[in-house]
């Protein structure tokens, strides 16, 4: 009688063709993927923050489908195309918290001056006299090329004519969370607040489902906005399922303001009034104290964090390390590119946002530089409620993703990588930036916005915007 019983038979009989497979072939058929991004540094950001150092990423549509080390992925995986990561970093792309993309037209239009004189004497009538879609669409386009050229794949914005904002982002390939403006003055899309609500409906109506486009209102500020508005701002949100972008303690008066006039801080006036939630992102968070900081990590409100506006317009400095200790889903934003900051470098933020806990605590240890990276990743995702869809370079999201050259003489040597990112590295050093797997920029070339034109159309409008003005 055979030694072989029916299992052990069975078992060889079913590996034949495996064995057979391997003789024929010399491996076993590999998966298919769309892109294998290979050979570099991989900081994930995923929950161990791992990072391989010979790593790859493997991307199938606009999805994650594999992380891991290069060796191990290339014999799984092949695919139409490989892109050669070797000497560079491979990080998630980076999330700009908070800005107001058209304004770069504005860029420098009037500065060294304080946010409610900045506001109320020069932007606000600058925008009475400019701001059209035309205007909209140019300035965004402009701002596309500046943020993806600085890494940043997804962005958080606040303005008129959204609409027309958020086709030139989808346009040019981005991820954005774009707010309407209510607000409660006539303004450049909308005279009056009936208005207002209309469009912002039909707003987000036309984008509910857009795989890039998180369309939302956004109620300027409690200072700017009756309760109604605020009110009204909050239910069309939740009506829609969308986010609520604010602005939210972002100077000394608005806070002396709502004690006299609400007899509560900023964030204690929203939460009694049902604005605050698990859908609302509140931009700059300066003047929160400990009761304010217990009440946002309890609604769940994320917060970004705007290092460079608050140095320029000398409004204050967000207490960072305690909202972090507290809870709070902290992100980082470069604000808008006028007056608050006359840039969109987030790389720029991530520098100034560690050094700026740091000569505010009088420690080195207040903020290090993992803490900030993960304010523009990771972190930047949770203040967005979006963190299962981005930020990290995890199985089963969003194929945003750039890589940083290491080839220049400001990236080496390198001992701890998010030192590296943090203090040693630029926006410059940006070489590729892919969103939903798709290469919006090749070795520094854009594929997806005509920078040139924007940038000659730019110096059209400057002296469009000056003669309105009486700018010589």
């Amino acid at each position: 009688m055979s030694g072989i019983t029916n299992r052990s038979r069975c078992g060889l009989l079913c590996a034949f063709p495996i064995f057979f497979s391997i003789l024929l072939y010399g491996q076993t058929t590999k998966e298919r993927a769309d892109a294998i991004v290979t050979g570099g540094t991989v900081v994930t950001m995923d929950g161990p923050r791992t990072v391989y150092d010979d790593g790859a990423v493997v991307v199938t549509g606009d999805t994650i489908v594999a992380v891991g080390p290069r060796a191990e992925l290339e014999g799984k995986y092949e695919s139409r195309q490989t892109i050669d990561a070797k000497n560079k970093l491979v990080l998630p792309g980076f999330i700009n918290g908070h800005t107001h993309v058209p304004m770069t037209l504005f860029r420098g239009l009037h500065d060294d001056v304080t946010l409610n004189d900045w506001l109320y004497k020069y932007i606000f009538p600058a925008e009475a006299k400019n701001v059209n879609e035309d205007f909209v669409r140019w300035g965004t386009r402009l701002a596309a090329a500046e943020q993806i050229r600085s890494g940043v794949t997804t962005f958080a914005d606040m303005y008129y004519f959204e609409d027309a904002v958020a086709e030139e982002t989808k346009a040019a390939g981005m991820r954005g969370v774009l707010g309407e403006t209510f607000i409660d003055f006539p303004a450049p899309d909308n005279k009056s607040n009936a208005a207002m609500l209309a469009y912002t409906e039909k707003f987000l109506q036309k984008w509910q489902g857009d795989p890039l486009i998180h369309a939302a209102p956004a109620p300027h500020s409690i200072y700017t906005c009756s309760r109604k508005t605020l009110q009204d701002a909050a239910a069309l949100a939740r009506k829609y399922h969308a986010p609520i972008l604010i602005h939210l303690s972002e100077m000394k008066k608005e806070w002396d303001d709502s004690l006299k006039n609400n007899g509560a801080s900023p964030v204690q006036y929203l939460d009694e009034i049902g604005v605050l939630g698990p859908d609302v992102v509140g931009a700059h968070c300066i003047f929160v104290d400990e009761v304010d900081r217990k009440i946002l990590a309890q609604r769940n409100v994320g917060c970004v964090h705007n290092p460079s506006s608050n140095m320029m317009i000398a409004s204050g400095v967000s207490p960072v390390p305690e909202m972090r200790a507290a809870g709070i889903a902290v992100g980082l934003g470069t604000d808008g590119p006028a007056g608050s900051n006359n840039d969109l470098d987030l790389m720029e933020e991530i520098d100034l946002a560690a050094k700026l806990a740091k000569i505010t605590k009088m420690s080195p240890l207040a903020l290090n530089a993992r803490a900030v990276v993960e304010m523009a990743t990771i972190d930047g995702a949770r203040a967005l409620h979006m963190e299962k869809e981005i930020g990290s370079l995890e199985k089963g999201k969003k194929a945003d993703l750039i890589l940083i050259s290491l080839d220049e003489a400001n990236a080496v040597p390198m001992y701890d990588v998010y030192a590296q990112i943090a203090y040693s590295l630029k926006a410059s050093d940006v070489e590729t930036v892919i969103i939903g797997g798709r290469v919006v920029m090749r070795d520094r070339k854009l594929l997806t916005v005509d920078e040139e034109a924007a940038i000659a159309k730019a110096r059209e409008y400057q002296k469009t915007i000056a003669a309105s003005l009486g700018i010589q």
